[in-house]
């Protein structure tokens, strides 16, 4: 049973941020001695305590503990009985408390049991630790929490020929069989940040000099046998290093920096300081193991985690309530620094299908929360799109509204201002309008109230007096918790376009000038007018550029989007034109399914498409792909599942059949004939070839499957095979076994090769995959305790939205089924995944009945975990 498991009949208590109090207790060093044995490792903390004077004086001593046995306890080297402590469910009190001592605590602990992959485990023979977000109190007793800042020396006791910890490395001395070694970090920091790693590991090193001339070791550690797939992690993160420097001052801080990768791991990565320890799947690479999204996901991944060093690690959280100060900062980090490495046009619509993908859909449901929540009762199930995405939104509002200049600025001061301290959201935003001089306490409402805002306009042009009137409007519909909201600050990117597609300076009444290019209007209020003066000709207006806010747009004409689509410079907005023009055709498809009719496919559709080819390859891959069926589904207030699946393919269909010849053409075009290689051109390229392949099999060409098959056959690259598999995975054709089987053989020894073929078969759009699903969770291969083979079979299966909303309802009991498994071993995944179940509003009478009876059969397991009963109770509420 997971150590946070619950009675059923009593809810957990929520933590809320009205109730925060700062830490009885404040440590200053903390010594750590790790005798690591797989069954039994032994922990001796020295912690040197002292009183807070923000604390009552008389408060006692709380230390956060789980899963660990006491073995002794001693303060100021008098050994203390269990008179003067208490031990409670969630840890250690000791009432009365000088205001300065040493405790020392050891205890013991199993790494080996530890299937929660929380605190110090063990995964193929070797240590690893991940802390963030309550895991140290897994190792020791100890204040849990982030306001509390310690500086780190760690002392290693094993037989592992590799022990790697926080900060610089002492001295290696052996001892018979057995070795330690010591390693301090200089740099206060909270307990989640901290990190061990220990085993046979390989590693492959490397070197960076900083820009004040200062030597930094690097490593990347991994099981033996991986050494040939780190070059391109090691690149990642030399580059990443170069970029913070550049765009942002900012330098790294210790004499070594190290990476190690485990298979076995909660999350994708974790920047504990000077160790950060890795999924495999964002480490590990090369051309015919990883395609061109891991190569991309992996210099995203390395970059996030490295530039924690200054926003999370050097100035870091007051409290879990203020988690998105150093996640939705880094994440529009990471971002700008991936849009400088390649496309920037595509690296935006790409962040902002995924935003749309997860985060509108999170807010749109029952679990949607602020991106700084007033409450929780288990903080990992708020490591979320909204915390995450939104909350880097949010960060690129801010710099829009006050200009980068002043953000850099404001970046600046709040290094200054809290270097080593943990903070909140307000002292970031107070940094930026310091820096700026511009006002943003109302603009701090964005982190406060959950919901996306729509936004729709309406235009008039007078040509008497040459006057064109916007008006914007928007409204929030209501989300749990928050039935009332205000109007957002919302910066909107616009331009206006003369009927030729050509940019207008604009001039607002009272501007002395008019102004060039892409200017922001400041939406405020619910309802907001825009007076353009000097207008020549009717304009259309180009609204949301770069999608400068986390809005949803409406109401455009259709003859407007494709204008937009056809003509705008701005490559966000082109797609996005295409893709709401795009949409508007599929919905009415659907509802000619629904009244009876067939579905006809517009010819202004397959036009447009057309249009896309001969355009930049990986823009016109990203505006060649329709709307998916989940993004559809979002569109209607019933989703039609069934509809929305003949539409899209009757739609994919006809474009296949009308632009065969262009299409077959275009794919013979774009092969790689210099190989293989990983440059913005070259991604663009297979992007858009094998875009092209998937509509040619779409239209039903003869020679289409066939084709598919021989480039899987043939492919020099993770990229071209998995996309070949991925299309005959969706075909009823003998082909589409051979080469799954064909698959198999040659990548059954690789765990994240494998992990594709698991995905690839739980996404077929094929009438059998919900059995095919069941009969691989039973696969010698598939291993429930870990979580990349779960994410990779069973959550790619509730992404497959025709075949888990099976109307039988036999997708639902699948999923269910898995949660009901995992959660007696790993609460925190299992609450992960209970979110596509919570959709069941959205859905027809038979499938919410079905979805509630789910979640129902999920809260009434026994002993249900914490992660996974909130979950779930606010999800079947």
């Amino acid at each position: 049973m997971p150590a946070d498991a619950i009675a059923t009949d009593v809810a957990p208590q929520e933590i809320r941020l009205a109730d925060y109090a700062p830490p009885a207790f404040l440590i200053d060093t903390v010594d750590l001695r790790f005798d690591l044995d797989e069954a039994v490792t032994t922990v001796v903390a020295n912690l040197n305590l002292r009183r807070n004077p923000a604390a009552p004086a008389d408060a006692a001593l709380h230390l956060d503990g789980e899963a660990l046995t006491l073995l002794r306890l001693t303060r100021d080297g008098v050994p203390l009985t269990e008179t003067d402590y208490h031990i409670v469910k969630a840890g250690l009190v000791i009432p009365d408390m000088p205001d300065a001592c040493t405790l020392q605590i050891e205890t013991r602990i199993a790494p080996k049991d530890n299937s929660e992959l929380s605190g110090l485990y063990v995964s193929g023979g070797n240590y690893f630790t991940q802390c963030e977000a309550q895991g140290f109190r897994r190792i020791t007793y100890f204040p849990d929490r982030p306001d509390v800042m310690s500086r780190y020396t760690t002392t290693i006791i094993s037989a592992c020929p590799v022990m790697l910890s926080n900060g610089n490395p002492g001295p290696t001395i052996q001892f018979g069989d057995r070795r330690s070694v010591t390693w301090t970090d200089p740099h206060p920091k909270p307990c989640y940040l901290f990190a061990l790693v220990a085993g046979d590991l390989v590693s492959v090193k490397d070197h960076f000099t900083t820009r004040s001339g200062r030597p930094v070791e690097l490593g990347v550690y991994v099981r033996r046998g991986d050494e040939d797939r780190c070059a391109h992690a090691m690149r990642s993160l030399k580059t990443s290093m170069t970029w913070d420097e550049e765009v942002f001052g900012l330098e790294y801080d210790l004499d070594v920096f190290n990476i190690a990768a485990v298979s076995d791991f909660n999350m994708g990565a974790m920047e504990n300081k000077g160790l950060n320890v890795f999924n495999t799947k964002y480490v590990l690479a090369r051309p015919e193991t990883a395609t061109d999204t891991d190569y991309q996901g992996i210099e995203t991944v390395i970059a996030h985690e490295y530039f924690h060093n200054w926003t999370g690690n050097r100035v870091t959280c007051r409290d879990w309530f203020q988690l998105s100060l150093k996640e939705g900062l880094t994440v529009y980090r990471d971002q700008e620094f991936s849009a400088d490495q390649g496309s920037r046009a595509v690296k935006r619509i790409g962040d902002v299908r995924g935003l749309r993908a997860a985060q509108f859909r999170e807010d749109a449901g029952p679990l949607a929360h602020p991106v700084q929540p007033a409450s929780y009762m288990a903080i990992d199930n708020f490591y979320t799109a909204t915390v995450y995405n939104k909350g880097a939104e949010v960060i690129r509002m801010m710099a829009t509204i006050i200009g980068r200049p002043a953000f850099r600025r404001g970046m600046d001061l709040y290094f200054a201002r809290h270097d080593n301290q943990a903070v909140t959201i307000n002292d970031f935003v107070q940094a930026m309008q310091d820096a700026s001089g511009v006002d943003l306490q109302d603009f701090k409402l964005w982190y406060h109230q959950a919901g996306t805002p729509e936004i729709s306009v309406e235009d008039t042009y007078d040509p008497a007096t040459k006057r064109y009137t916007l008006t914007i409007r928007q409204s929030t519909k209501p989300t749990p918790g928050q039935p009332d909201k205000y109007p957002q600050v919302i910066p909107v990117a616009m331009g206006l376009l003369d009927g030729n597609g050509q940019q207008l300076a604009t001039r607002l009444q009272g501007d002395p000038d008019p102004a060039p290019g892409t200017r922001i209007l400041l939406a405020t209020r619910t309802e907001n007018r825009f007076e353009f003066i000097d207008v020549a000709s009717p304009p259309v207006p180009s609204l949301l550029r770069d999608f400068s806010a986390p809005v949803k747009l409406s109401g455009l004409a259709p003859d407007r989007l494709r204008f937009l689509a056809a003509h705008d410079s701005d490559p966000f907005v082109r797609w996005e034109s295409g893709q709401q023009f795009a949409a508007s055709v599929l919905l009415d498809m659907v509802a000619a399914i629904q009244a009876g009719r067939d579905p006809v496919t517009d010819p202004a559709l397959i036009e447009a498409m057309a249009s896309t080819l001969d355009q930049e390859p990986a823009f016109a891959a990203e505006a060649l792909a329709l709307p998916g069926e989940a993004s559809l589904a979002d569109k209607m207030n019933v989703v039609d599942v069934d509809a929305i699946h003949t539409a899209r393919d009757t739609a994919r269909n006809a474009i296949g059949q009308a632009l065969c010849g262009q299409l077959r053409a275009l794919y013979d075009t774009l092969t790689d004939n210099g190989g293989y290689t990983i440059d913005g051109p070259a991604i663009g390229r297979r992007s858009l070839r094998n875009a092209c392949l998937s509509y040619l099999v779409a239209g039903g060409d003869a020679q289409a499957v066939p084709l598919a098959k021989a480039q899987f056959d043939t492919g020099a690259n993770m990229t071209d095979v998995l996309a070949a598999l991925a299309i005959l995975s969706g075909v009823d054709c003998p082909q589409q076994a051979q080469a799954l089987d064909r698959f198999y053989q040659a990548w059954q020894g690789d765990p994240l090769v494998l992990d594709k073929w698991f995905a690839i078969q739980a996404l077929s759009p094929l009438p059998a995959t919900a059995q095919a699903v069941r009969d691989l969770k039973a696969h010698p291969d598939f291993d429930l305790r870990n979580p990349n083979r779960i994410r990779a079979l069973v959550s790619s299966f509730a992404a497959n939205q025709v075949r888990f909303h099976d109307r039988s309802g036999a997708g639902y009991l699948l999923y269910a089924d898995t949660i009901v498994q995992l959660d007696p071993t790993n609460g925190q995944v299992a609450a992960r995944m209970v979110s596509p179940l919570g959709q069941w509003r959205r859905f027809d009478t038979v499938r919410q009945h079905l979805m509630q009876a789910e979640l129902q059969r999920i809260l009434d397991l026994p002993g249900l975990s914490r992660n996974t009963f909130e979950m779930a109770s606010k999800s079947i509420a």
